[in-house]
């Protein structure tokens, strides 16, 4: 099994890649952003995540669960309303999900729980990042935010996707943004 063999390699490098003197290497690799990719089979998910929980020590990381905030996102009008508007702007899911309105959307929650590890000097670590697929947020939209591009600490994204020829594919089909990021393959 491929998760076995590559585990441990893909794990240390992205502990060296967080650590101070690669700071500066990270940035330019990423563009001047300050994000990691750590990227992995989808079919995978489990076995990473469960990996990263035993890892990745709570007291240097912060594991933000996309898939809660957006039920949470839900949970805050009700799901009949949800599916309401849901409906009514199918074409269109980034007016409800990262909109430039007053009102809470899921992007305001990503962003708030990026800020608070941040603020609590951890290393903010977002899984669960398939349950952005159908909702307008891209992994760049995150990335490339002032608030993330200013933290003092890089994110982290774990990213189901499939790496082929230096190409990214978000959940093996969607072609995604390697850009102001370092990619973990």
């Amino acid at each position: 099994m491929a998760y076995l063999d590559e585990h441990k390699a893909k794990f240390q490098n992205l502990i060296n890649s967080l650590e101070n003197k690669q700071r500066v290497q990270l940035k330019r690799e990423a563009n001047g952003g300050n994000s990691i990719l750590f990227a992995y089979n989808p079919h995978e998910e489990n076995l990473y995540l469960e990996k990263a929980k035993q890892e990745l020590d709570d007291s240097r990381f912060q594991i933000i669960d996309i898939s809660r905030l957006l039920i949470k996102f839900i949970d805050l009008d009700g799901w009949e309303e949800f599916e309401s508007y849901y409906k009514e702007f199918s074409d269109t899911p980034h007016v409800i999900f990262k909109s430039d309105d007053e009102e809470t959307d899921l992007m305001d929650l990503i962003l708030a729980e990026i800020k608070s590890a941040d603020t609590d000097g951890l290393i903010p670590v977002l899984i669960r990042t398939g349950a952005l697929y159908g909702t307008g947020i891209e992994n760049v939209n995150i990335m490339e935010h002032k608030e993330v591009m200013s933290l003092k600490n890089p994110l982290v994204l774990f990213y189901p996707a499939k790496v082929e020829d230096d190409n990214l594919f978000f959940l093996n089909f969607k072609p995604a943004s390697r850009y102001r990021c370092t990619v973990i393959e």
